[in-house]
């Protein structure tokens, strides 16, 4: 597999939720570090994971904002939304003000992610490098 545009190490720090019958919705309030060749930075606040557990199905929905500096050195911010049914099937959108990064946001991309007790990992890759 290629290597990921970044990676992402979240750190959980709230959950609030709601649920009935059927449905259930949490929403994890996290804080998240990237790592990669092009983007290294924290996010500005914490994002925002909702889950939706609905008549047997699920879905996800993550946003958040992150500061950091590009591959070139310049300061910059990252938005990502990360849309999915499960970890396994992500499609995130990168949208950023930097010029450098700028080509990702015309990018097809999708995230794998992996969890253990403690941390949630999120890799971010390029469609078209998909093996």
């Amino acid at each position: 597999m290629s290597e990921p545009v970044m990676t992402l190490y979240i750190n959980i720090t709230n959950t609030v939720g709601l649920s009935s019958d059927d449905l259930s919705v949490n929403m994890l309030h996290f804080h998240a570090r990237a790592e990669g060749e092009l983007f290294s930075g924290e996010t500005v606040t914490d994002g925002v994971d909702t889950q939706i557990f609905k008549d047997g199905s699920f879905s996800l929905s993550a946003r958040y904002m992150l500061e950091g500096t590009d591959f070139k050195g310049q300061k910059c911010r990252v938005f990502i939304e990360n849309n999915g049914t499960t970890l396994l099937d992500c499609k995130p959108v990168i949208y950023t003000d930097s010029t450098a990064l700028a080509f990702l946001m015309d990018r097809e991309l999708y995230a794998l992610g992996e969890t253990d007790i403690e941390s949630v990992i999120i890799r971010i890759y390029q469609k078209d490098q998909q093996q």
